[in-house]
């Protein structure tokens, strides 16, 4: 739930699908490459994403703690960004992770939701699951928005 209006009013399909391509483009190289994580929603109410297992485990064949709280930062943090609005960013302020079971193989999904959307902060709840729809993580992030440099 929001307690207020977006900043950027001009939230549309196609205002995301330009914030996503410019994401994209600036994620070569990046944590968020290297991990595979995928993001198929972004607006600032909602972001969903993927990651894969394979690749992102702990030597014990898991899914790392460390994986999942970057994967939940991400689809937080992209989230914020999208209610930030063109000339200002997002940087994280806090981020709570509470694993609640493991995933050993296949893909994880995130689903980042707007907690407050105000004017110099954003708070999502992330919860991310498996591929039988099993909670393995929950997620809080809050961002602090500011102006771009």
């Amino acid at each position: 739930m929001t307690d207020t209006t977006p900043l950027d009013a001009t939230s549309s399909p196609a205002r995301s699908s330009r914030l996503l391509a410019s994401i994209k483009e600036r994620e070569a190289g990046t944590l968020i490459e290297r991990m595979q994580i995928e993001v198929t929603e972004l607006g600032p109410d909602r972001v969903v994403a993927t990651m894969p297992v394979a690749g992102n485990t702990q030597p014990a064949g898991l899914l790392h703690g460390g994986a999942t709280a970057a994967l939940a930062e991400t689809v937080g943090s992209y989230g914020a960004l999208a209610h930030a609005g063109a000339g200002r960013s997002a940087v994280g302020l806090e981020l709570s992770v509470s694993h609640h079971r493991s995933a050993r193989a296949g893909f994880v999904t995130a689903v980042a939701s707007a907690l407050h959307l105000g004017r110099t902060l954003a708070s999502y709840e992330i919860v991310v699951t498996d591929e039988e729809g099993r909670r393995i993580c929950t997620s809080r992030l809050t961002c602090m928005l500011i102006d771009e440099r």
